[in-house]
């Protein structure tokens, strides 16, 4: 039996089942010839787990027990070895509970593809013969010519304003037929994890007829000059593009697509006004500093610290992010010092975004969204509602929603940083239809048309394409938040209306430290029993009631200390009391006014402290409550405040009596936008 393995509509190997052996022929980019069929063995196997995130020798291997499961055609079905499947519908069994699920599509008790989606764009293997009844159907439809093969051109090195040098690799397509010299746009891809790294997912724009152009940034693999993250990325992402234009190659036009620090780059290009950015691929984008991260809400990201460990060297690290005591490292002080105690060695990035204690000159170099200088850039941005660099996205999604009709579309998915990649985060299940198959597709759609001219009709499809929990389903509308929503004021009413919060004995943000995921969602039914907490719940709902947007929360304090800091989530409260987090913002009280200077608080005086949250759309459903939640610590997530004038990073601490107001003229209050 023949199978075939396509990656974003191309078609990348061929298996055979032949008794009890696969053997697979792959397919070479560069020259489009297919190799001759070899054994999958784990090293051939790993290619394509590169490509799938998936190994798919387990899957030939395990196949007979996964049509075990679907001939029995229960709801729930576990195999041998652990893995769970959930039906859904009479289509597919999707597996549960793991970072990289496997969508087994089935017929007559028969398994014909395996669907695999990632963070931006989905892999699919398919019986021969049986590719029109997935999502291949659509790539045909809108790409049925043959694919270009891919050709390096070089590693090339762009001379920066500055005297540095980016080292960037250039692949170009060759299509057979077509003239020698055809100008053509770019696809630009600049990023601090290696050139190199994974460059063959990239390949499915040269294959589409796009130059490919990856860049390592500034001080990183073989680039020169001082890796300072974000810092200079818009001068260098304005100097490439010019350097793109110029080539023989080039007609002009350039695109950018990444993810995560791959998106922030792309913003950060489009700030400096730079004419030759078209379009841009936005994927979970990182944000401006005090909105998102380092400093969210001019509180210190403890968060990050595995990310910083990873980026110690010059070349990306990832295992440094993998330790067994992060609780010890956390609590290390001063913060300076964690690098030197933990790894043995100085980050210097990190010591010097610690000298730089407020808002200043620095960190709004590195700031693309108030250094914004051009006009609108196409944008197709995609994010979750647990992406720990969503405020980066909202930052974007503030950006571009008064910008011409046709010019910007989000999809926003129930997923974390990580990406369109499983069903369960966390094991809070976030629904059958919670993963996409064609955001590649529509990726691939808006370069085209942007760049091409192609009218494929993908700037009139609707602006915002977004998923509701407890719903659990992909809803359309015309504008972020959605059209028609209501603001709706709720006033905070709880049992109590303070606390005492201890910095030695911090509340706890729960995630996993060396998953380097900090917005997941969680059942928070235990942490909201601490005394530091304060929780106001709504009755049951009688009938469904749906919040879709952001949150803003207007709090009223009072402090017997000059500063603290505020923590506020909103949760899902079920029948049975579980209490489930949806959304989060952080302030510190001293930034309340702004982070250019602290402003201390006085004993006795009450302060008005706005704290915008992370995105979110969920419908509470019949007897389920809605909770907001009030703290002032949230350890892995941020430093915990030492309530003194000396913040996050002090070793002089002491107990804040914190007061949240909730009557007369400081009635602590929240706005959400309900449908």
């Amino acid at each position: 039996m023949q199978w075939n393995f396509y990656l974003s509509g191309i078609l990348y190997g061929r298996f055979y089942e032949e008794e009890q052996e696969v053997f697979v022929s792959r397919r070479d980019a560069m020259s489009g010839h297919f190799l001759p069929g070899e054994p999958l063995s784990g090293e051939v196997d790993e290619y394509f787990v590169q490509l799938c995130k998936r190994s798919l020798r387990e899957f030939f291997c395990n196949k007979e027990e996964y049509e075990k499961i679907i001939e029995k055609g229960a709801e729930h079905g576990v195999t041998a070895f652990g893995e769970e499947f959930t039906k859904r519908r009479a289509e597919a069994y999707i597996q549960r509970n793991c970072k990289a699920a496997k969508d087994l599509f089935y017929e007559d008790g028969k398994i014909y593809a395996l669907l695999m989606s990632a963070r931006d764009y989905t892999a699919v293997l398919v019986r021969d013969g049986y590719e029109d009844k997935t999502v291949l159907s659509k790539w045909k439809e809108m790409y049925p010519e043959e694919t270009a093969n891919v050709s390096f051109a070089g590693t090339f090195f762009v001379d920066t304003r500055d005297g540095e040098r980016l080292a960037t690799d250039v692949y170009l397509p060759e299509k057979e037929g077509e003239k020698a010299g055809k100008k053509i746009p770019a696809v630009l891809v600049r990023t601090p994890y290696g050139k190199k790294k994974g460059v063959e997912i990239y390949y499915r724009f040269v294959q589409r007829g796009y130059a490919l152009v990856v860049q390592d940034t500034r001080g990183r693999e073989e680039s020169t000059g001082k890796w300072q993250p974000n810092y200079y990325e818009v001068e260098d992402g304005d100097d490439t593009l010019n350097w793109i234009a110029g080539q023989e190659w080039s007609d002009g036009q350039v695109s950018m697509t990444g993810g995560s620090y791959l998106g922030y780059v792309q913003w950060a290009a489009a700030a400096s006004g730079n004419p030759h950015l078209k379009a841009m691929l936005s994927n979970v984008c990182a944000g401006s500093a005090f909105t998102d991260l380092p400093r969210r809400g001019g509180c210190f990201t403890s968060g990050m610290l595995a990310w910083a460990f990873a980026m110690s060297e010059k070349k990306f690290v990832p295992d440094r992010m993998i330790r067994d005591d992060w609780d010890r490292v956390l609590d290390m002080r001063p913060l300076e010092e964690i690098p030197k105690k933990a790894l043995g060695k100085e980050i210097p990035f990190l010591t010097e975004w610690l000298g730089h204690k407020d808002m200043d000159e620095m960190w709004r170099r590195t700031s693309w969204k108030e250094r914004y200088a051009g006009g609108p850039v196409p944008a197709l941005i995609l994010s979750g509602w647990f992406d720990d660099n969503g405020m980066g996205t909202t930052e974007a999604l503030d950006l571009v929603k008064d910008w011409p009709e046709g010019t910007w579309k989000t999809i926003l998915g129930p997923w974390k940083h990580g990406g369109n990649t499983e069903y369960d985060l966390h094991g809070i299940y976030m629904g059958e239809d919670a993963l996409r198959y064609d955001v590649d597709l529509q990726s691939m759609m808006w370069l085209d048309h942007f760049l091409k001219g192609i009218d494929n009709g993908i700037e009139r499809t609707p602006k915002v394409e977004y998923y509701t929990l407890g719903e659990n389903k992909w809803k359309t509308a015309d504008s972020w938040p959605p059209e028609n929503g209501k603001v709706t004021r709720i006033d905070l009413k709880g049992e109590r209306d303070s606390y005492i919060y201890d910095p030695d004995n911090p509340a706890t943000h729960i995630i996993d430290m060396s998953e380097n995921e900090i917005e997941v969602p969680e059942d928070y039914t235990r942490e909201e029993m601490r005394e530091d907490f304060l929780l106001f719940s709504s009755e049951p709902f009688e009938k469904p009631v749906t919040v879709t947007g952001d949150i803003v929360a207007h709090l009223f304090v009072s402090c017997d200390c000059p500063d603290t800091d505020l923590v506020l989530r909103m949760t899902d409260v079920d029948e049975n009391g579980k209490s489930v987090k949806l959304a989060d913002g952080v302030m510190g009280v001293k930034y309340r006014n702004g982070f250019g200077a602290p402003q201390y608080m006085e004993p006795g005086k009450v302060y008005e402290v706005t704290i915008r949250t992370t995105k979110i759309s969920n419908t509470f459903l019949p007897g389920h409550r809605m909770r907001f939640t009030v703290t002032s610590s949230a350890k892995n997530f941020i430093f915990p405040n030492s309530n003194t004038k000396g913040g996050f990073n002090s070793e002089e601490k002491q107990k804040a009596t914190v007061r949240i107001h909730q009557d007369g003229a400081y009635q602590s209050y929240v706005e959400v936008v309900m449908y």
